[in-house]
C-alpha cells in the first residue's frame, strides 16, 4: 500500500550538512533595491506622466474644443466653469461635467453633427 503514499524522510541539521541556511544581508537589500527601481520604472512613472498630462489638458481647455468624457459622451465645450465644464453634445442637448471628467480633447472637426 504503499506505492500510494511515499515516505517522508528527516533532512539532515544544517550545522552537520555544514552549509549555511542563509544568504549575504547584502543580497537582500540589493535585490529589495531592484525591486524598487522596477515598480518605480514599470508603475509609478508613467502613471505620474500620464497624471501630469492630464492636468495640462485639463488646464487648457477652451470653448468650442471637441472633448470625450469619461463616460464616453462626445461634445463640444460650450462654456467653462471653475469645476465644471458645459458640453453640447446635440442641437439644445446640453450636459455639465465637471472638469476632470474630460478624458480627451479630440482635432477640430471630429464631430460633424454638433
Amino acid at each position: 500500500m504503499n506505492f500510494i503514499i511515499s515516505e517522508a524522510w528527516a533532512e539532515a541539521p544544517a550545522a552537520a550538512a555544514g552549509a549555511s541556511a542563509q544568504g549575504s544581508p547584502y543580497m537582500t537589500l540589493i535585490m529589495l533595491g531592484v525591486l524598487f527601481a522596477a515598480f518605480y520604472f514599470i508603475l509609478i512613472r508613467p502613471q505620474a506622466k500620464r497624471a501630469k498630462e492630464h492636468k495640462a489638458m485639463i488646464a487648457a481647455l477652451a470653448k468650442g474644443d471637441e472633448v470625450v468624457t469619461a463616460g464616453g459622451v462626445l461634445g463640444r465645450v460650450s462654456n467653462l466653469g471653475e469645476a465644471y465644464v458645459t458640453v453640447d453634445i446635440a442641437d439644445g442637448v446640453e450636459v455639465k461635467v465637471q472638469r476632470q471628467a474630460v478624458q480627451t480633447v479630440l482635432p477640430k472637426g471630429t464631430i460633424k453633427s454638433v
